[in-house]
């Protein structure tokens, strides 16, 4: 039986396959590289014939300029208002207890960062993605997981009671 058979991901297969297929390259660079050290069977022999067309002195590389990206500089000075302000304190300079402020600060912590690429977590709940499944099958499985997790140890602490009740 497949019980306690984990399922194979088809990203690490692929990962695991695309590395063996570099480590073969990498072997014939370094079987290539290593033929080309070798030396050769005829001598080399220096010319002392000139190269034709004019001789042109090697000029030194100009020196390289650091490459800046461009920085949105109003986005960045129009930051919003802090969210204390001489209406959120009272006369001691504490702040006042703002029911609607508290609860957006709980939910912002809870909610976290919006996500940088919506289009992946787009084609993640979606199960757009070859070889994944969708994220509301994997929440499921997390959610009975997380059920029968608590049902066992539920059980658990009502054995472990009914021992010690009956022993007293």
């Amino acid at each position: 039986m497949g019980l306690f058979k984990k399922k194979a991901d088809p990203l690490s297969e692929r990962a695991r396959a695309l590395s063996s297929e570099i480590a073969a390259l990498e072997a014939q660079i370094k079987q290539l590289d290593t033929q080309l050290q070798q030396p050769q069977t005829r001598p080399r022999l220096r010319s002392t014939a000139r190269p034709r067309g004019p001789a042109v002195p090697a000029a030194p590389a100009p020196p390289r300029e650091p490459v800046f990206e461009q920085v949105d500089h109003d986005r960045v000075k129009s930051q919003t208002e802090p969210e204390t302000s001489k209406a959120h304190c009272n006369e001691l300079d504490v702040r006042k207890l703002e029911l609607a402020g508290t609860w957006r600060r709980l939910k912002n912590h809870f909610q976290g960062p919006p996500a940088n690429n919506p289009k992946l977590v787009n084609y993640l709940a979606a199960g757009s993605i070859q070889g994944l499944r969708p994220m509301r099958y994997e929440k499921r499985v997390a959610r009975n997981r997380v059920v029968a997790l608590t049902l066992l140890l539920l059980i658990a602490l009502g054995g472990i009671a009914a021992f010690l009740f009956k022993h007293r």
